[in-house]
């Protein structure tokens, strides 16, 4: 039985698998690519052939046009196998964002799987995260540090809420990325019972139409580019993170200025931002999280591909799980990368 390292190479494009001929989330143009999902530090145009999930393939559409998202474009069910080369490959729910997935592949009795980017906690806007049992097990390790333990979503939600209630006259402005937080938001509100309509910066009303499209039921939303100013008392509006604190989000009614992110977790990075509430709600899993992924994966060996790769192998050999650094460049949290796309 070949082990994964003999046929899972890092290239200057990627990660490449050798018997399969594909790149997984190639970080420049190739023959063919699988892409995990659609973040812009994953999903890059100009690829000969996509094969992805059905939203991931919508998400890269609306994001990158129709023409750039893959010459030819192949959708792919959950655990629905397929043969590329001498390699099976199958994907499984992530829990990341709409559409993500982690890439399964089988070659001459050993298996690997890739997680590109994931969660463990339920998300209603995304299937949730599954196992895979399998030889070597590739996790990235955005918040591989033990300071990084997320508190219950519906916790943070609540203090956005009590906020709300607390300041009747102040307008919130919550900053969250286009793909996957923006949507993920809007619904643990209206899990938390806000029925009220829910303005958006423009940049995100594109992502939540995909949403829409897709089967995930959003409510009422309205563009809060052209509402007027008193509209927005007392509201909620959603903008990209790097709105809040530019003349944008200055036309609002006293805004109390949000930033929903696990990094929140870090008081500097708020200060510096001049966040006034911030909000530990992120998309990746946390320290305890990814440990007890591992272990349910059960893989005797974990590839680390971007974040804080050296604690996260040091608590894997602490277990006896063998770890290795991948340090593949380009990758990366996605307020940092994601464009906005409209004013």
């Amino acid at each position: 039985m070949p082990h994964p390292e003999t046929w899972l190479k890092v290239l200057p494009s990627g990660l490449f698998c050798e018997p399969g001929g594909f790149f997984i989330d190639p970080l420049r143009p190739v023959d063919r690519a699988i892409i995990t999902h659609g973040h812009s530090d994953h999903a890059r145009p100009g690829h000969r052939a996509v094969l992805a999930t059905a939203e991931t393939l919508a998400v890269m559409r609306a994001r990158m046009g129709a023409d750039r998202a893959g010459d030819a474009q192949q959708a792919l069910g959950w655990h629905e196998p397929i043969r590329l080369g001498d390699v099976r490959v199958w994907l499984s729910p992530a829990g990341h964002v709409l559409g993500s997935a982690q890439v399964a592949m089988e070659y001459q009795g050993a298996r690997a799987v890739v997680s590109g980017d994931y969660k463990r906690v339920a998300d209603p806007t995304c299937a949730g995260f599954e196992p895979v049992p399998c030889d070597v097990f590739v996790t990235e390790a955005t918040f591989a540090l033990p300071v990084f333990v997320h508190p219950p979503p519906d916790q943070e939600i609540g203090r956005l809420l009590d906020s709300v209630a607390l300041f009747p006259q102040r307008t919130h402005v919550v900053g969250c990325y286009a793909l996957g937080k923006a949507q993920r938001l809007i619904a643990l509100l209206r899990q938390a019972g806000w029925d009220k309509p829910i303005w958006l910066h423009g940049a995100l009303a594109s992502m939540c139409e995909v949403y829409r499209q897709c089967g995930v039921e959003l409510g009422d939303l309205r563009p809060a580019t052209v509402a007027a100013k008193a509209a927005l008392v007392g509201a909620i509006v959603l903008a990209p993170p790097g709105a809040i604190a530019d003349r944008w989000a200055r036309r609002l009614e006293d805004p109390v200025v949000a930033l929903a992110s696990g990094w929140m977790r870090v008081r500097q990075r708020a200060r510096s931002r001049g966040v006034e509430l911030p909000l530990v709600i992120s998309d990746h899993a946390d320290w305890n999280e990814l440990n007890a992924t591992l272990d349910e994966v059960a893989a005797p060996e974990v590839w680390v591909t971007h974040g804080r790769e050296e604690a996260l192998i040091h608590a894997a050999a602490q277990r006896g799980i063998r770890g290795r650094a991948l340090r593949l460049l380009g990758y990366g949290d996605e307020e940092e990368t994601e464009p906005m796309e409209a004013a």
